[in-house]
C-alpha cells in the first residue's frame, strides 16, 4: 500500500506550536508517512510583529516553512492542526485558513480523512481542551474521522490531556514530555489512517 499522506498545518506566533508541529512531523515520518509541514499565513502587520521581539524572531526563524494551501488538505489522508489558544478558541489565522476551503468541503473532498489537533496556552487553565474541541466542531462538519491520543500510551499519563497534545507556554518551551506526546499523537494518527486506507482499498 502507498504511504499515508499527512499534512501538519499550524499557526504559531512565537514558536511554541511550531515546536510541537515539528515533533508531530517527526512522529509521522517515523511511522512511515509522507509528511507536509505547513504554516498558515501570518496576517499581522509587520509593525505589530516587530513590537514583540520573540514574535519577530520566530517569523524570521520559520521563513523556510511553506505556507498551507487547499491542495495540502486535498492531498492528505490525515491532517493534524496546531494552534495556540485564543480565549479558549483556535487562533484566528488558523480559522481563516480553515474557512477558506469551503469549496473543498462542498465537493466532499474533506470527508473521510483522519483529523487530530494540538495546542498551547500561556497558563495551565488557558482553554486547551476547549480549543481542541472547537476544532473538532469543524471536523464534524467536514465528515472527518477524529483521532485523539486518549490514554493509549504511557506518555499520555504524564501529559494528562487525552484530547490532544497541549503545552503551557508560560512555563517555557515544550518539554521533552510534550514533544514525545506530539510524536505519539502523530504516530497514532498515521496508524489509524493507514488502517482506514487499507480497508478502503480492499
Amino acid at each position: 500500500m502507498e504511504p499515508v499522506n499527512v499534512a501538519i498545518i499550524y499557526y504559531s506566533a512565537t514558536g511554541t506550536v511550531h515546536a510541537l508541529a515539528q515533533a508531530a512531523a517527526e512522529g509521522a515520518e517515523k511511522a512511515g508517512a509522507d509528511v507536509r509541514l505547513r504554516k498558515v499565513a501570518e496576517p499581522a502587520p509587520q509593525e505589530v510583529i516587530d513590537s514583540r521581539p520573540e514574535w519577530a524572531q520566530h517569523v524570521r526563524d520559520s521563513s523556510g516553512v511553506a505556507v498551507a494551501g487547499a491542495d495540502d488538505l486535498e492531498w492528505a489522508d490525515a491532517v493534524l492542526f496546531g494552534t495556540p489558544t485564543r480565549f479558549g478558541n483556535p487562533a484566528s489565522p488558523l480559522r481563516v485558513f480553515m474557512e477558506s476551503v469551503g469549496s473543498l468541503w462542498f465537493q466532499g473532498r474533506l470527508a473521510d480523512k483522519v483529523y487530530s489537533a494540538f495546542t498551547a496556552s500561556n497558563t495551565a487553565h488557558g482553554g486547551q481542551e476547549s480549543t481542541i474541541l472547537a476544532l473538532a466542531n469543524t471536523f464534524y462538519h467536514w465528515g472527518g474521522i477524529i483521532v485523539p491520543p486518549g490514554y493509549t500510551d504511557p506518555i499520555q499519563f504524564q501529559t494528562g490531556n487525552p484530547y490532544g497534545t497541549s503545552h503551557v507556554a508560560g512555563e517555557g518551551p515544550p518539554s521533552e514530555v510534550a514533544l514525545q506526546a506530539a510524536r505519539y499523537q502523530a504516530r497514532r494518527v498515521v496508524d489509524t489512517a493507514a488502517a482506514f486506507k487499507a480497508g478502503r482499498a480492499a
